[in-house]
Parts: C-alpha cells; sequence; structure tokens
C-alpha cells in the first residue's frame, strides 16, 4: 500500500523527549519509540488537538523505516482512527494526522516517569 507520508522529521521538543527516554529504556532506535508513541495516541478517546508542529529536528526517517513490515497496519490504523473521528481521508490529512499523533505520543509517553523498559510495557498495557 503506497503511503501518501513519505518523510518524517520530529520536532526538537520531540526529539530530545525521546533522547531522555532512550536512557533508561536502552531502546536505541528512534523508530520503535516513534511506533510506541503513535500507537499509545491512536488509543487516546479524543482527537490529538490541532496544533503546528514543527519539523525543526535533525532526527528523520522514511515512513517505511518507521513502520516497518507493518507500515500498512499503523496507516490503516490511522485511517481508522480519522474515520472514527469523521475526519477526511486525503493525503493532506492523513499526513496531518499521523504527526499530531505522532507528536502527542511522544508527549504522553515523556509525561510518564519511565525508569526501565517495564514501565513503558506497564504504560501501554493501562486501559
Amino acid at each position: 500500500m503506497e503511503s501518501p507520508i513519505k518523510q518524517i522529521v520530529l520536532s526538537q521538543t520531540a526529539k530530545d523527549q525521546l533522547i531522555r527516554l532512550k536512557r533508561p529504556t536502552k531502546i536505541q532506535n528512534w523508530n520503535v519509540f516513534c511506533r510506541w508513541a503513535f500507537v499509545l495516541s491512536l488509543n487516546e478517546s479524543t482527537p490529538p488537538t490541532p496544533v503546528p508542529v514543527p519539523a525543526d529536528s535533525n532526527v528523520e526517517m522514511t515512513w517505511k523505516v518507521f513502520g516497518g513490515e507493518y507500515a500498512d497496519i499503523y496507516l490503516l490504523a490511522l485511517k481508522q482512527r480519522m474515520y472514527n473521528d469523521k475526519l477526511p481521508i486525503n493525503e493532506d490529512s492523513i499526513q496531518k494526522q499521523f504527526r499530531l499523533h505522532l507528536h502527542r505520543g511522544i508527549g504522553c509517553l515523556a509525561s510518564e516517569r519511565i525508569k526501565n523498559i517495564k514501565d513503558l510495557l506497564d504504560i501501554s498495557l493501562k486501559e
């Protein structure tokens, strides 16, 4: 499935938040944290607030690196969420919603007291 999302550039704030999370969890790859954050945001009951998110860091990845072998599933999950939120499903909207969900998820992870990988797992298992 062709994704309208080609390149992902994190905000400097998101990069800083992920750097702080990398130390205690020992997860080294940006894309692993970004996947976790994205899914965490999709699981929230409300849509993300439509705020501008700058692309002002040097952390970049392609959609394929972000999603890996599950890239199509992540895209379908985003489209389903957009459908549920009664948002238009077009290229521009998909790109914006992905960016909003990704950064909201990173912010949610950063707001938790994560001291190790178990804490990260516990967050994902919360209802």
